[in-house]
């Protein structure tokens, strides 16, 4: 948890103006500022964070770090106060690294995980595989903290200052391995930096977050990040080459002298998928790590989970675990909350997933991986989010339409938008045949009317959340309890 005080000099700052002042803690809220604290006034997308100065000082701040601009704001709020000025190029790198070096410990073996898509299922799966191997692990992202230990989390990838406070309370914990998803929005805000990674995963990259991102490049550059900034010259890059980026940061990883493995189907890769069957229940897979070949059962739908499995698998190799010990726990990984998950399953024997696809990408692969386990009919519930972008709602629409027997398009989270243009959008990618019902509840209940035997119902978008985004409120709602209760109802349970 760090000392009682630190100088600044110890956190790897210097004053441009004041003293080498003792610190009793960090702050970017200036609402959380306590005496004695360094308060970091980051550049925001509304407003500076110098802006709050003022609010900082009168709860005691003793030290500020900010950039050019913040400097400008804060000489004249400073001036005649025994103040410390930090100014530096990068202020959110340098809270990254005095917020590692604030509260000093971290779990001993650290991946992190990017990519558009299965980052969690990867850094679970991870998680899984060390737990099977006897160690203390957790893994941290979208579903908050989960393993040996638990924590709520607000953030896929947690702003620095509640990040390192977490690792240094997970090792006291005696955690000793700890899986991290690193978002583009994490890496582009330096969120990551300061965290001692052993290796660092790739999945894929695909359109998403071009809200946040200007360009492709800008999104992809953020990702890159991971290998190019973040995992040190002696870290392991575990990187899926079948997706066209990976080459390109296979190409980064090598200059920078870090050891590969790359996942994919090339005859090449360190670990190499040669086959999968797929049956109701879940699928089995011919892999191969250098050269020699493997046989695993895994009860988990969907044959993009293979990549995922193999990927963690990878990535535990490179963190120093037995290869052989690693294939031994894969048939006990089970499915992520949210991910392709079995939540519920009719009296005819039709069967409800819920998943958390929410590009077209993913949309596609979903329903794609889905069809093989599936004897009937398939049918997709599908949604865009709304104060997002806009340009990936038709084409959510026209995936869904492209890979499932019938389309439900309904409300995900449309936060300030009118959800009916949000809906509009999405209907014309999915054409005319699919239906529209707005109230998330009741497309889930046709949904599950709809499905015969051997059918099965895929709800996407949402996954693991546990509310409904509205206005500015956030409404209870879950897509596998909804489909449990449907189907209940329908079967004549309740």
């Amino acid at each position: 948890m760090g000392d009682a005080t630190k100088p600044l000099s110890e956190l790897g700052l210097t004053a441009l103006q004041g003293e080498d002042v003792a610190i009793t803690g960090l702050a970017v809220d200036s609402r959380l500022v306590k005496p004695g604290h360094l308060f970091a006034a980051l550049p925001g997308v509304k407003a500076h964070g110098a802006t709050f100065l003022s609010a900082a000082i009168e709860r005691g701040a003793v030290a500020v770090l900010t950039d050019r601009a913040g400097e400008e704001i804060a000489r004249p709020l400073i001036a005649g106060r025994s103040i410390a000025l930090v100014v530096v190029e990068d202020p959110r790198q340098s809270l990254a690294y005095a917020a590692a070096l604030w509260f000093g410990a971290q779990p001993a073996t650290m991946i992190a995980v990017t990519g558009t898509n299965g980052k969690t299922s990867v850094a679970t799966f991870t998680r899984q595989i060390w737990q099977g191997l006897g160690y203390e692990a957790t893994n941290i992202g979208t579903t908050g903290v989960e393993g040996s230990f638990t924590a709520p989390s607000s953030h896929t990838t947690p702003e620095p200052i509640t990040l390192h406070k977490l690792l240094s309370e997970m090792a006291a914990a005696g955690v000793t391995h700890a899986a991290m998803e690193a978002s583009s929005h994490g890496l582009a805000q330096r969120r990551l930096d300061g965290v001692q990674l052993s290796a660092a995963g790739f999945t894929n990259f695909t359109q998403d977050h071009l809200d946040y991102h200007a360009t492709f490049e800008e999104y992809f550059a953020a990702k890159a990040g991971l290998f190019t900034r973040v995992l040190p010259e002696d870290g392991v890059a575990v990187i899926n080459t079948d997706d066209p980026k990976g080459e390109e940061l296979v190409k980064f990883a090598a200059v920078r002298g870090q050891r590969i493995l790359r996942v994919g189907h090339g005859e090449d890769v360190e670990m190499r998928l040669g086959g999968q069957r797929f049956d109701a229940s879940g699928q089995n897979l011919r892999f191969f790590w250098e050269g020699e070949a493997h046989l695993v059962r895994l009860s988990l739908i969907g044959g993009f989970q293979a990549m995922n499995v193999l990927t963690a698998a990878a990535l535990a190799i490179g963190c120093g675990a037995d290869p052989k010990e690693v294939f031994g726990t894969l048939p006990g990984l089970t499915t992520v909350r949210g991910r392709m998950q079995l939540a519920a399953t009719r009296a005819n024997g039709a069967t409800v997933f819920v998943d958390y696809a929410h590009t077209p990408d993913a949309v596609e692969t979903a329903l794609k991986a889905l069809r093989p386990h599936v004897m009937g009919r398939l049918v997709a519930i599908v949604g865009a989010g709304g104060d997002r972008d806009r340009t990936k709602r038709p084409l959510m629409g026209r995936a869904a339409t492209d890979y499932a027997d019938h389309v439900i398009v309904t409300d995900d989270n449309p936060r300030t938008e009118e959800p009916a243009t949000i809906r509009a959008a999405v209907m014309e990618g999915a054409g005319p045949e699919a239906q529209e019902v707005g109230d998330r509840a009741e497309a889930i209940l046709r949904g599950v009317d709809a499905l015969g035997p051997g059918d099965a119902l895929l709800i996407m978008g949402k996954g693991h959340e546990r509310g409904q985004v509205i206005g500015t409120d956030v409404f209870p709602f879950d897509d596998a309890e909804q489909a449990s209760i449907a189907v209940a109802a329908l079967d004549g349970k309740i």
